[in-house]
């Protein structure tokens, strides 16, 4: 049977609902809460603060760390293993190549700026909420930036192009699933992080790398609304 309706309702390129917030972290430097359906994220950043060993400084430039971790009960699945994992380790670096180019921290030569990103409770696209909700805790730290980096997941369900797979479409057994995490700058359109799982035609990745941009815009100002209702 064709994928003609989503499980839950939405349009193919319509985003769960969407929750942000800035400065939800008392004592960390930054902070962001980042929910996209029933995926959360938090993101505190710590620093900037000198960067031991001095073996890892740059003299040039402040160096960017990120930690991304899922809580044991927070999947929809089994238990996760507590600690750091491939997949973690794995998401960290992703994340941090997704925010580095809006990032400037070369005001802090020798120091170090470290994302710590927690997820209480995911139900798929877990690196694009982290993302988000660091991205918010890195201007809401006072970083200086070019603009915030967004993401979100788009892909395929049995040919279908959809926007923001949830846990029930990455587990669809009727038909070819790929689930394509993407992150972008909104201001430039320039994609921070591209990666999948899955097969997908040339046709349908351009389709869904096309239909993801407003989708992108639109939580980029979800962003900006949650750092500015801080100020309020």
């Amino acid at each position: 049977m064709a994928y003609n309706k989503r499980l839950d309702g939405r349009k193919f390129d319509e985003t769960r609902e969407i929750e942000a917030k800035a400065g939800v972290i008392k004592k960390a430097d930054g902070s962001g809460y980042f929910r996209i359906g029933k995926t959360s994220a938090y993101a505190a950043v710590y620093g900037p603060k000198e960067l031991f060993p001095k073996s890892m400084q740059d003299p040039k430039t402040g160096v960017l760390r990120c930690n991304y971790n899922m809580m044991p009960f927070s999947g929809a699945g089994e238990r996760v293993r507590p600690g750091p994992s491939r997949r973690s380790k794995e998401i960290s670096m992703v994340t941090k190549t997704a925010l580095l180019p809006v990032v400037d921290l070369t005001d802090y030569p020798n120091a170090v700026v470290d994302v710590f990103i927690e997820l209480p409770q995911t139900d798929a696209g877990s690196r694009c909420a982290g993302i988000c909700a660091a991205s918010i805790a890195l201007a809401d730290a006072g970083i200086r930036m070019k603009d915030v980096v967004t993401a979100v997941s788009c892909g395929i369900v049995d040919k279908q192009v959809v926007i923001d797979l949830d846990y029930a479409e990455e587990a669809y057994e009727g038909g070819d699933v790929a689930d394509i995490p993407v992150a972008m700058i909104p201001s430039t359109e320039e994609i921070t992080l591209l990666q999948m799982d899955g097969n997908i035609s040339r046709e349908n990745l351009k389709k869904a790398l096309e239909m993801v941009k407003e989708p992108l815009k639109k939580i980029a100002e979800i962003q900006r609304k949650a750092l500015k209702d801080k100020y309020k």
